[in-house]
């Protein structure tokens, strides 16, 4: 796995620096009344959105009637706003999306009672990445103990050592023992919260036996040791040439879904291992982008924040949006029946998830670039600032609905293969 690792992170270093800075020729443009009018089904989306939250459902016949109402405004919004098909909603829809996601939060309220609602949502992102996945990988979307196992890990673990109030020292501790129990070594959890990242390694060894898939622990190693390396991008007064943040953030990126694909499958091939590998990085660069306020304001080491007010971030956006298409390219490999609506969604939120990004960064851009940009998204970019600030306020409402969602239903949940959250613990 170590090699495996090295291997693609060198392919994908070496597509991040042959990927052009000039700009790419993006599809579909959006003249200003269009747009308009596409923001207007975004409005009576997310004010259905916040109908639901202000409504704060309690019995599970409000639960099942709120997700209802929410999958038919996305449904709308959707095919209004973003031209989605048919074929498109249905895999979003009908495969099992929605129902792993409210399995998942309230699974997560069993595991820990004390979890925030917040977390829950984090960790559910994962999830769907994982159960996207599974449709990539020919594999019924489920929600297994290894996708629950492992998406929970991140509040537990990713976030505990991207704070910046927790002291390096305290994080190389923590670092030490959880690579300890990863390799399979019983230890004694220094407090609570290690006692839940053991339990929930544990579940993990419930579904894939160690001798049998070797690989899927060798890919959570392999994360960790990116996370560890990860800790370098603390060091806020490094030079560029002190730290290799590129490479940092790639491998960090890259093996995370890369684990994703092991955990999902339990053997990956060549091509299923680049394609995982490259879409992590790609992640791991959006998020950045998506971040670089905060991050260059807190002194987070990113390609985006060691760039952001020095230089516009212009050619470096350009080079992600070349770099996505070097990274797609990979899905030729995926022939599962029924894949094809999520390779074109893939395909195009790549897109939408880097113009979106850069559009919210406003400030760090050339203002020609931006409004070149912009004629190629579905929302005016002021648009969508005015209903991140709207939503952002509701933000206590929207924890206390995905808290609803999350309540647990009176039947125990079941794991496909018959493994429950008790018995894994």
């Amino acid at each position: 796995m170590p090699d495996l690792v090295q291997d693609l992170l060198q392919q994908f270093t070496t597509a991040w620096w042959d990927s052009d800075t000039h700009r790419p020729a993006l599809p579909a443009t959006f003249t200003a009344q269009e747009q308009a009018a596409r923001e207007a089904h975004l409005d009576r989306f997310t004010n259905t959105i916040s109908a639901e939250m202000r409504a704060q459902p309690r019995t599970q016949d409000q639960r099942r009637s709120a997700q209802q109402r929410i999958m038919q405004a996305f449904a709308t919004f959707s095919s209004s706003a973003l031209d989605f098909q048919e074929r498109h909603l249905d895999v979003l829809l009908h495969r099992g999306f929605p129902e792993l996601g409210v399995g998942f939060a309230q699974m997560a309220r069993r595991f820990d009672p004390t979890v925030a609602g917040s977390d829950v949502f984090q960790a559910s992102r994962n999830a769907w990445t994982m159960s996207g996945l599974q449709v990539l990988l020919g594999q019924p979307i489920q929600l297994t103990p290894a996708i629950f196992a492992y998406s929970m890990l991140y509040p537990y673990s990713d976030n505990y050592l991207d704070d910046p109030n927790v002291p390096e020292a305290t994080k190389r501790d923590f670092n030490a023992r959880f690579a300890r129990r990863l390799q399979g070594e019983p230890i004694a959890p220094a407090n609570d919260h290690e006692r839940k990242i053991c339990d929930l390694v544990a579940m993990i060894e419930g579904q894939y036996d160690r001798g049998e898939y070797p690989q899927v622990f060798e890919s959570l190693l392999a994360i960790h040791s990116a996370q560890c390396k990860s800790l370098e991008l603390l060091h806020r007064a490094a030079s560029p040439y002190e730290v290799d943040v590129l490479g940092i953030s790639l491998e960090k990126g890259g093996t995370s879904v890369l684990a994703d694909g092991y955990l999902v499958a339990g053997s990956l091939t060549r091509p299923q291992a680049e394609l995982t590998f490259g879409f992590g990085a790609f992640l791991q660069i959006v998020d950045d982008l998506q971040d670089v306020e905060g991050d260059t304001r807190d002194g987070l080491l990113t390609v985006f924040s060691q760039t952001a007010g020095r230089w516009p971030l212009d050619g470096l956006t350009n080079r992600c949006f070349h770099f996505a298409r070097r990274v797609l390219q990979s899905l030729a490999c995926v022939e599962a029946p029924g894949a094809e609506p999520l390779k074109e969604l893939m395909q195009r939120s790549s897109v939408m998830l880097l113009t979106n990004a850069a559009g919210a960064a406003g400030r760090f851009y050339s203002r020609l670039y931006l409004q070149e940009l912009e004629g190629h998204s579905p929302f005016r970019f002021a648009a969508l600032a005015a209903r991140r600030k709207k939503l952002s306020k509701e933000r206590v409402s929207l924890m206390r609905l995905i808290e609803a969602f999350a309540t647990p239903t009176d039947a125990e949940f079941t794991f496909p293969e018959g493994i429950s959250t008790s018995a894994s613990r």
